[in-house]
């Protein structure tokens, strides 16, 4: 597999915790770099996010709003000055 150098911009003590890791196990910087991606990329995707449920009211019941026209709903949100 071919190897491509690249720039990275990365937290000055991020940089030196890996350097000491890299020297302590007695690895290239490289290598505990490329590892950490692997690590990262073999992980499976974070779960997606899901709104928490906060409808109040019945919801069976009817409908609050569907006795408002659109330009009384307006007037009840934004007040006499519309958006």
């Amino acid at each position: 597999m071919a190897t491509v150098k690249t720039t990275l911009d990365i937290h000055d003590e991020l940089l030196m915790r890996a350097k000491r890791h890299a020297q302590s196990t007695g690895r290239p910087l490289r290598a505990v770099v490329e590892e950490g991606l692997r690590h990262v990329l073999s992980a499976p995707p974070p779960a997606s996010y899901e709104l928490p449920d906060l409808r109040v009211g019945d919801p069976q019941g009817a409908d609050p709003l569907e006795r408002y026209s659109w330009p009384e709903l307006r007037e009840l949100i934004y007040g006499g000055d519309g958006p």
